[in-house]
């Protein structure tokens, strides 16, 4: 059909035609950014590490890995046509620059906890809704974003505390963080180790997308 019309408009400039679609997936590199920046940054909130500069190596991965590779997956998403994966990967990725920005300003602006807390808790409310949107993407999918969303919340209820840390929320929130590094890891693996194979060796439980039904002209009601 292409070349059909091609052919039907030889004076048509090879810039007019349309552009080859994107062959590889870019989720698995959106993942793996998410899940190892998660990681590391959920382990140094649980306290399991505790080196004072434990925080540089997350601000990297939250620059370059978490944040500038999963913004690039979801440009490419878009390019895809995938709502879905182009909101998420080009949110988180934004989240992870912000981060890697506003972290180190943090020791130097005084208390913020209140602002930080609004900041977790919009996040929270952001996961949710992409949450309700995952039901029809993958079951792996889905798990990760319900374990941010509470990820997001225990750690918004530890900034909004007060007192000497670390609060228990915000371990608690490490923990579910960990987790959700870990679910987000093998979705990335099973989704390029499958279509790597040709086949399904890791299985993610993929959902069927489904359209929004046409609205329904009420005069025949």
């Amino acid at each position: 059909m292409n070349e059909d019309t091609r052919n039907l408009h030889p004076e048509r400039s090879l810039a007019d035609s349309p552009r080859p679609t994107v062959a590889g997936d870019p989720a698995p590199l959106g993942l793996a950014g998410f899940a190892l920046t998660t990681l590391l940054l959920s382990i140094v909130n649980t306290h399991l590490l505790q080196e004072p500069a434990a925080i540089v190596p997350v601000l990297g991965l939250a620059a370059f890995y978490g944040g500038l590779a999963q913004f690039a997956a979801g440009l490419f998403e878009f390019r895809r046509g995938n709502t879905f994966g182009a909101t998420v990967f080009v949110s988180y990725g934004a989240f992870w620059l912000t981060y890697w920005w506003v972290a180190p300003r943090l020791a130097l602006a005084g208390d913020a906890h209140n602002a930080l807390g609004l900041f977790l808790l919009g996040w929270a409310i952001f996961t949710a809704y992409m949450a309700v949107a995952a039901l029809r993407v993958s079951l792996a999918v889905l798990l990760v974003l319900v374990l941010l969303v509470l990820t997001y919340l225990f750690l918004a209820i530890g900034a909004f505390q007060t007192g000497a840390e670390p609060h228990a929320m915000t371990q608690v929130g490490g923990w579910f963080g960990i987790a959700t590094g870990l679910v987000a890891w093998y979705a990335s693996a099973a989704t390029v180790i499958n279509e790597t194979h040709g086949r399904t060796l890791l299985p993610v439980g993929h959902r069927r997308p489904g359209a929004a039904p046409p609205p329904q002209d009420e005069s025949l009601a």
